[in-house]
């Protein structure tokens, strides 16, 4: 009987230690996983059931602390721009989260272990409004703005309340020739992770981790700001006529209309036609006159092409000077003017009109020695 009774005390014994095992060996396997990993690795436990994670076992949770981070943008510098420019957009994140309550979880009695790793909780559980792990995207929903797509995604390791980044975000944007004036809004679709728990731990030195008082759960997050930026209103100018033809040899008048599609009107406007060989031309500057916006205006060149010149349709460049409406002289982006070269029509030379004269006169000859013939028959 003794001997039966000790048998499954054994048993007993035995299952606890198994038990015990187990529990250790699935509590240092949660240690081990990133998703239970302290606060200074930056990881998180979203795809992990808490029943698993060793802290549950091995730490205590005495508050529940209130409050997300809450990041907002400003660009720096002036955000109005010209049609056609490139610049680099400087994008400034500031976080306005504040921790707005907390919520009493473990009661610590009058113990003042319990106390002080309370307290200390607090201190931790005041990071929860920090922003770690920041991707910026910036995103243009027209076509008259391409974002750079080396420049397109930046990061920032975390952004604390209440402070300045040391360096702002930077992206390379493109502006179209052709975008109307007005503003744009950039997307700028943001993610990031922050604190979502902390919970003190205890006995972890008997799982070999020394050093670690805390651990830290993150949770992901993802918010979408704007960025508008103004395109200025200005005159704009296109090439909507073209009249006439080159000829190989010869001197042609080539006729242009340019239209101001813009916004303002362009007070004083000429327009400079700059050719290269085999081209040449007399007088490259006409006057314009003011053009408001939707007015056309005409202008006449002559061209000459030398007689070498290859056949082909040549692609003129041509620019407007005018005074904008501050009164300063700007000059316009490149108008390209494209006019078609046809070859020289083929001339009679001076040994041509001989011989035919010469034929004509043999000819007539022979004309009247038959008459003559015919006379004395």
């Amino acid at each position: 009987m003794n001997q039966e009774r000790n048998s499954a005390g054994m048993r007993r014994t035995l299952s606890f230690s198994a038990f015990t095992a187990v529990l250790l060996l699935l509590a240092l396997a949660g240690y081990m996983l990133p998703a239970a990993a302290d606060e200074d690795n930056d990881d998180n436990n979203n795809d992990i059931s808490d029943l698993l994670l060793p802290n549950y076992v091995f730490s205590t949770n005495y508050y529940d602390s209130f409050g997300n981070p809450d990041i907002y943008a400003s660009l720096l510098g002036d955000p109005e721009f010209e049609r056609g420019e490139t610049v680099h957009l400087k994008v400034n994140l500031v976080n306005k989260g504040a921790i707005y309550g907390f919520k009493y979880d473990t009661s610590v009695g009058n113990d003042t272990d319990d106390y002080s790793l309370s307290m200390k909780e607090l201190e931790y559980e005041m990071r929860r409004t920090t922003a770690v792990g920041i991707k910026a995207e910036m995103i243009s929903g027209t076509p008259y703005i391409e974002v750079e797509p080396d420049t397109s995604i930046q990061t920032m390791e975390s952004l604390f309340p209440g402070k300045m980044p040391k360096h702002p975000l930077t992206f390379t944007i493109t502006i179209s020739n052709k975008a109307p004036a007005g503003v744009y809004y950039l997307q700028l679709p943001l993610s990031y992770q922050y604190q979502r728990q902390v919970r003190m731990t205890t006995n972890v030195v008997r799982l070999g981790l020394t050093g670690m008082d805390h651990i830290t759960h993150y949770t992901s997050a993802n918010k979408t700001l704007f960025i508008p930026i103004y395109v200025k209103a200005s005159p704009k100018f296109e090439v909507t006529g073209i009249s006439g033809n080159l000829v190989a040899g010869e001197k042609q008048a080539i006729d242009v209309t340019y239209k101001n599609t813009g916004e303002f009107t362009a007070e004083d406007a000429t327009v400079r036609m700059v050719v290269m060989r085999p081209l040449s031309i007399g007088q490259s500057v006409v006057r314009l006159g003011n053009m408001a916006p939707g007015e056309s205006r005409s202008a006449s060149f002559n061209i000459l092409a030398n007689s070498d010149a290859v056949i082909k349709t040549y692609g003129i460049d041509s620019e407007i000077k005018y005074y904008d409406e501050q009164g300063e002289i700007t000059i316009s982006d490149n108008l390209e003017v494209s006019v078609p070269l046809e070859g020289a029509k083929r001339k009679i030379g001076a040994f041509e009109l001989a011989l035919a004269g010469m034929i004509i006169l043999l000819i007539f000859i022979v004309v009247n020695v038959l008459r003559n013939l015919k006379k004395y028959e």
